[in-house]
């Protein structure tokens, strides 16, 4: 219930085939960073061109808060990106 809002922005500003872990990956971070970042994203923007690997990426960029790396963020973001890229077996 509480990522209905995230899941609801990447079903609406993804327009290419996601597999379940890139729509999970997608939803996570949405959900911590906002619709408005996922909608205004460089991510975004080369997933709807089709270009998957470039866009997985761009998850690893996301690991700043007031200018500063955090270890925090930058673990979630890698998670997120392993996720993205991980086939479905």
């Amino acid at each position: 219930e509480d990522v209905a809002d995230a899941e609801k922005c990447v079903n609406g500003a993804v327009t290419v085939p996601l597999t379940q872990n890139e729509f999970d990956s997608l939803v996570a971070f949405t959900f911590n960073l906002g619709c408005g970042n996922l909608r205004k994203s460089t991510l975004l923007r080369l997933l709807n061109e089709s270009n998957y690997d470039a866009a997985g990426m761009e998850f690893r960029k996301w690991d700043k808060a007031g200018g500063q790396t955090l270890a925090g963020l930058t673990r979630r973001r890698l998670a997120e990106a392993e996720l993205f890229e991980r086939a479905i077996t």
